[in-house]
């Protein structure tokens, strides 16, 4: 089937946030007395924050109620954002050779405006075509619900839909809407977490990506590796 859109994930994906996310929470939890395990880790990944600080709470068992926590959180991660973060391996070369190729959109588990200050940050807003947030959705991911609402809002089939990922609550949302899957995996989201996808490549501008696309979009010699 031909790809008619591409719709990317955000935290881990588009942004090496999740290395910071776990630089903050082991630091809160040490703090405490308490480890950020691998365990805790895969059980936040992809998920919207009140979801991802009630897994925490459960597995970790700190006194503080999940909102309390999620300030701590967001107070410390807000503090270091702008200097510690930084688009993934690919991603602006990837945008380049999307563009005018297909229309784009983010679906992300987390809040409009912090993925917005975030696009906006990098000078990319513009290159999709709009945002689903954490807000836009009453389950979060692994439900469907989020790249099914992609598809609605893009006019398109979602079998026609091709989805970056790196995490297997995303990667599990997006097939379940019936979409292509693409998963990167990282430090924080190890490949064999990530099976189910369709695909797994190292970077946003592996030759294989790149190839699927040159395949499903049409030849175009932006495509070339």
């Amino acid at each position: 089937m031909t790809i008619s859109a591409v719709v990317f994930d955000l935290d881990g994906l588009m942004f090496d946030t999740e290395a910071l996310f776990h630089r903050v929470s082991s630091e809160l939890l040490a703090e405490r007395g308490r480890a950020f395990t691998p365990e805790i880790m895969n059980a936040m990944i992809g998920r919207r924050p009140l979801e991802a600080g009630e897994q925490l709470k459960r597995l970790s068992g700190i006194e503080e109620s999940v909102e309390e926590w999620l300030s701590l959180v967001r107070e410390r991660f807000g503090s270091l954002v702008n200097d510690a973060v930084s688009p993934t391996p690919g991603l602006l070369r990837l945008l380049d050779v999307l563009r005018g190729r297909a229309p784009l959109a983010v679906a992300t588990s987390s809040n409009r405006s912090y993925a917005r200050g975030l696009l906006d940050r990098h000078a990319i807003t513009d290159r999709f075509e709009f945002i689903l947030a954490a807000e836009d959705v009453i389950r979060g991911k692994p439900d469907p619900e989020i790249y099914a609402t992609a598809a609605r809002r893009l006019g398109v089939a979602a079998g026609s839909i091709l989805v970056l990922e790196d995490s297997p609550a995303g990667v599990e949302s997006a097939r379940r809407a019936g979409a292509v899957v693409v998963a990167v995996p990282h430090a924080h989201s190890p490949a064999h977490a990530l099976g189910p996808a369709d695909l797994i490549v190292p970077a946003l501008d592996a030759p294989e990506l790149l190839d699927l696309l040159e395949r499903r979009l049409g030849s175009c010699s932006q495509f070339s590796a």
